[in-house]
């Protein structure tokens, strides 16, 4: 192949890469949750593996969950890392390990299983976030 074809498929490549990449940026901000900025108050329940809750009413201008959680007073929680954001492992000295329990953190936003995790999950004034002890027995 000569060098004039060789640069010219590299910059066909590039714009494709190039226009692959903003398309899907566009579609995560249009498809994305809504957010909502500004002060709101909101409830973060625990249940933890022995079905004991305790709740955090917290004011808060988060506008996704881990912020509001990073707001509440008392409340302790640790994660890992991973490509959707942050995997909660242990609230409040609790650990879920699925692979010890068959056990995870399950999210509900209002009574109803959250769509996204804490880091990708809106915060809206008067929203009451669940966050429970789930294993295989009592999923969902």
């Amino acid at each position: 192949m000569s060098q004039k074809k060789q640069n010219k498929t590299l910059l066909i490549m590039s714009l494709v890469l190039f226009v692959a990449v903003i398309s899907a940026v566009m579609v995560y901000n249009f498809a994305g949750p809504d957010t909502s900025e500004g002060s709101k108050t909101v409830t973060i329940q625990v249940v933890d593996d022995q079905q004991n809750l305790t709740s955090y009413e917290t004011h808060t201008d988060a506008e996704y969950l881990r912020q509001a959680m990073e707001s509440c007073k008392g409340l302790t929680f640790i994660g890992s890392e991973g490509p959707y954001g942050l995997m909660l492992q242990t609230i409040n000295g609790v650990t879920a390990d699925y692979d010890k329990d068959q056990a995870w953190w399950s999210i509900y936003v209002n009574d109803e299983l959250a769509s996204y995790g804490v880091d990708q999950q809106p915060v809206t004034d008067g929203d009451v976030f669940r966050l429970e002890y789930t294993t295989e027995s009592n999923a969902y």
